[in-house]
Formats: structure tokens, sequence, C-alpha cells
């Protein structure tokens, strides 16, 4: 198969699909990559680096695009690159459509086959290829929350952690799965005051073990998190409803509970966001404030430590892409469940149930 790996254009999006040790495995099975010139400089490899590892490099996007039966990607298409699409290819990425009605329309326009990320789901309900990130992504709320904390951001002048004779500072996370647990770990380590909450009683008991006294567990439930967040320093959302537009579980009319000066992390963004007056910022321009609160919704986070994020996100994606190289996608969704589950449009088709209800459309199980 004929892959193609493009350069990321999104704003501050350093990370790369797939590293020259990554893409030199698609070589050995004995396809063909080809990577834009200049694809991987923003985690530090070369083009060079991947002509040694058997890649070709091609300057222009376009010709790349033709040229490709598999793209493969680390973010959802932008506008600008919805026309390159054409019906039957295959596109291997992170594509959050629950959040994106006009990308959703586009991919369907061109009739490409798209296999998220997001949504590659295995037996055990788990999603092998959101965890990197999400952990990356936890870990980052604590340490960005924290620096626009600082009063020259914004925030209320206030260091978590402390120190001896002060209060320390409050951190309230919402959502206890990958992301919210990670959040958990950095703002306990940190010496914080923290309540992680959740849906589910099973996952506030494993919660309760992890950390034992060193964190307040609490259900989520509307009446816990207007307690909790009055006097919260530190909101970070972190919920996942796989494939779905996150709840809205903090609404405009919460802000004015909250002291003037606190910070909302979002790191549910990508998809919708956990906050009402959530709206997506970039690395260069992160935050915004609204009733007084300091909003952080930067929706790809893990593209400010982009070597790091891409060494994570590529060990995990690689077994499935080979598998849909070797196999091609139609055998490979027929021995594979978890890149069944991934597919969420197949030559004008929508196959995921969440997406089609965050849209109003209509899909189908089987292609």
């Amino acid at each position: 198969m004929r892959i193609g790996l493009p350069k990321e254009i999104k704003k501050e999006e350093y990370r790369v699909a797939l590293t020259p040790e990554t893409a030199s495995t698609y070589v050995r099975n004995g396809h063909s990559v080809t990577i834009e010139a200049g694809a991987g400089m923003g985690s530090g490899f070369s083009d060079e680096q991947y002509l040694a590892a058997g890649c070709s490099v091609e300057a222009d996007k376009k010709k790349l695009f033709q040229n490709a039966e598999m793209i493969v990607k680390v973010k959802e298409p932008l506008p600008e690159e919805y026309g390159l699409f054409r019906s039957g290819q295959i596109l291997y990425t992170y594509l959050h459509l629950a959040a994106d009605k006009s990308l959703t329309e586009a991919m369907l326009a061109s009739g490409v086959i798209g296999v998220a990320y997001e949504t590659v789901q295995e037996s055990d309900g788990s999603l092998p290829l959101l965890i990197p990130m999400s952990q990356i992504a936890g870990r980052l709320a604590v340490q960005e929350g924290a620096k626009y904390l600082e009063k020259p951001f914004g925030g209320r002048g206030i260091l978590l952690g402390g120190v001896p004779g002060i209060r320390k500072g409050k951190v309230v996370i919402l959502g206890g799965g990958i992301a919210g647990t990670n959040a958990c770990q950095m703002a306990v380590g940190i010496g914080a005051q923290v309540t992680i909450m959740d849906i589910s009683a099973k996952r506030l008991a494993e919660l309760d073990i992890l950390f034992g006294t060193r964190v307040q567990t609490l259900y989520s439930i509307p009446s816990n998190i207007e307690q909790e967040i009055k006097d919260a320093d530190l909101v970070i959302g972190a919920v996942l409803i796989p494939g779905a537009a996150a709840p809205k579980l903090i609404t405009r009319r919460h802000l004015k509970l909250m002291k003037p000066g606190a910070v909302l992390v979002d790191i549910s963004v990508d998809q919708g966001g956990t906050f009402e007056t959530t709206r997506p910022t970039t690395h260069a321009d992160p935050i915004f404030i609204e009733e007084g609160i300091v909003h952080y919704c930067v929706a790809n986070m893990p593209g400010a430590v982009s070597l790091s994020s891409t060494l994570a996100l590529t060990s995990v994606t690689n077994r499935y892409g080979l598998k849909i190289a070797d196999l091609g996608i139609e055998q490979a969704m027929k021995e594979s469940r978890p890149i069944r589950a991934g597919l969420n449009c197949h030559t004008g088709r929508l196959t995921n149930r969440a997406v089609a209800e965050a849209h109003g459309m209509r899909y189908v199980e089987e292609v």
C-alpha cells in the first residue's frame, strides 16, 4: 500500500504521525511511505532520517495526497485539506467528528474512509490510541493550570502546592478516566488539595484505593459539582464518552459561583468541551477570561510536548495502521474488532452511532 505522511497544519501542532522508526516498519512490510518535506521537524526528525528509513520525500502536499492510498495523520483535517481527499482513500488519524459537523459532512462528501484513533476500541472497552494522549493531557492540565493561576495571567495568584503555614490550592477534576487520573496524580504530586468526581461507583472505589486519603472522591452530580467549584482554584474537565460530544457539566451560571481568577482547563475541548463557555484556543493564544474565570482550552495540548507525544502516540498507532496496510481496510475490519470500531465513515456513509446522534444524521452499522 502507498502510505502518505503529511505535515500537520493545525496551529502550533508539532507532532508527526510516523517517526522514522515506525515508518520503516511499513517499508519492511513491503509498503511505500512518502512524507511531506519537513513533516517531522516539529518533533525533531529530519527528512534525511526518513530517507535513511526507506521513505521518499515529497515537497508538494497535493501530489502526496494524490498518490497515497492511506493518509496517516495526527489531527483532524482542516478546511484547506478537505479537497485533497478522494473516494476510497483511507484516512487514519484523530477525527473527533462529534464536535465538528462541517468536517463530518466534508468527509462524507469526499467518500474518504475515516478510521478515528479515538474510537479504536478493544474488547475490554479500552481506547488504546487515546490512552497515551489522555495521559499526557491530564498531566499537562495541572501544569498549565498552575501556570495560569499566576496573577500576571489573570489568575488568583495561588501556588497550588502552598507552603507551610498557608492553605494549599484546591483542584477539582471532573472525570476519573485516564486523563482525570493522570491529572490527579500530578495535582497530588505537587501537594494540592484534590477532589476527583465521576459517575461510576466502581471507578470511584478504584480511585479511592489508588489515592487513599490524599484525595476526596465524589459522585459527579449537579449538587456536588456546584458545591466543589465554589472554593476551587483549578477545575479540570476530563470527561470522555467515546466518539460522542462531551456533556456540559459547568454552565455560564456556574462561573458566577466561583472565585474570580480561578482557572478552568478543558481537556475535553476536542469533543466539544465540558464547560458551556469552552471555545478552542491555541498554544500561541491559550487563554481567555469569561465572567472573571480564566479558561485554558487548547485543542491540541499534547502538541506542546511534541517529541514525548509523538513517541507515545506512534508506539500504539503503528500496530493497527500496519494491519490496515497489510490486509486492506475491508479485511482488516473483518479480522480486527478494534479497527471496525474505529471506522467512522466509509465512502459517503456514516458508520458511528455517537457521531450520527451528535449531528442528527443517519448511519449504517455494516459497510
